[in-house]
C-alpha cells in the first residue's frame, strides 16, 4: 500500500516527512536569484534530474482557491528516489469546503493545525532546485506555487517544466496507431487513464504524494520510449512536453 511508503503525520508544528521539523520562512536570496544550469537541459535523458510534484487545491479558480497540500518526489534519469520525497499539508487562504473534502479527504480540522504555505516555500523551492518540474496538467499545479511564491516573496519557480500529458499526447502522434487519439474521438486522459494504459494501478486519487508517485511511475515509461523518437537530452524533451 502507499499509504505505508508515504507516511502522512500531522501536528501543530510541521509536516514532517523524515528528520527534524524546520520552521523556515525566509526565502534565500541565493535560491530567488539562481539560474537553471545550462548543464541541466543538455544532459542525456538517463542523467537528468527530476521533481515530480502534485497540488491538492480547494477548488480550480486561481483567483479565489488555495492549496491545501503539496506532494513532490525526486527523480533521476528514470529512477524514482521513494526516501526522498516531499509532503505537506497546508493552512489554505480559502476555507475547505464539503465537496473539496469529499475528493481530498482533508478536513478543516486537520488543516487548520498546520502552518501557512509560506512556511513551506522556502523548502518546496530548494528541493526542486535544479531539476525539472514534472506532473500531470501541471500548469494548474504551478499556477497555485506561483501565486502563492507571488504573494509571499515576490518570486516564482524559475525550473523549466515538462507535462506528462504532453509528453504523451506526442508520442501517440508519433506512433500513428489507430487509436481513439488520431480518429478524433474523445480520449480519457486523466491521470489514472492514461497510467492504465501503461499497466500502472494507483493509489488513492486526490491524494497529493501518491498522485505524484503515480504520476512518476507514467514519467518513468514516457521516458523509456524517448529515444526511438529521437528524444535524447533534457532540453529535447522540454521542447515537447511543454505545459
Amino acid at each position: 500500500m502507499l499509504s505505508n511508503l508515504f507516511n502522512r503525520r500531522v501536528g501543530p508544528d510541521l509536516i514532517c516527512v523524515s528528520g527534524k521539523p524546520r520552521n523556515v520562512v525566509e526565502m534565500p536570496q541565493e535560491i530567488l536569484k539562481s539560474k537553471v544550469s545550462s548543464d541541466l537541459l543538455q544532459s542525456k535523458l538517463e542523467d537528468a534530474r527530476f521533481v515530480v510534484l502534485d497540488t491538492e487545491l480547494t477548488g480550480l479558480k486561481l483567483r479565489k482557491d488555495s492549496i491545501v497540500s503539496i506532494g513532490a518526489l525526486r527523480m533521476a534519469g528514470g529512477r524514482i528516489f521513494l526516501g526522498d520525497y516531499f509532503y505537506r499539508i497546508v493552512n489554505p487562504r480559502t476555507s475547505l469546503t464539503g465537496s473539496s473534502v469529499v475528493i481530498h479527504e482533508i478536513t478543516p480540522s486537520e488543516a487548520s493545525e498546520c502552518p501557512d504555505i509560506k512556511v513551506f516555500l522556502p523548502e518546496l523551492v530548494e528541493y526542486c532546485r535544479d531539476c525539472i518540474i514534472v506532473g500531470h496538467v501541471v500548469s494548474i499545479d504551478l499556477g497555485f506555487i506561483n501565486k502563492e511564491l507571488k504573494s509571499h516573496f515576490s518570486a516564482s519557480l524559475r525550473n523549466p517544466a515538462v507535462d506528462t500529458l504532453s509528453i504523451y499526447r506526442w508520442l501517440e502522434a508519433k506512433k500513428q496507431n489507430a487509436c481513439a487519439y488520431h480518429e478524433s474521438r474523445p480520449e480519457n486522459t486523466t491521470l489514472r487513464s492514461i497510467s492504465k494504459k501503461y499497466g500502472i494501478s494507483g493509489g488513492k486519487s486526490h491524494n497529493a504524494i501518491e498522485d505524484a508517485y503515480l504520476t512518476a511511475q507514467l514519467f518513468q515509461r514516457l521516458l523509456a520510449e524517448l529515444p526511438e523518437y529521437g528524444i535524447r537530452t533534457a532540453a529535447d524533451l522540454v521542447r515537447i512536453g511543454k505545459p
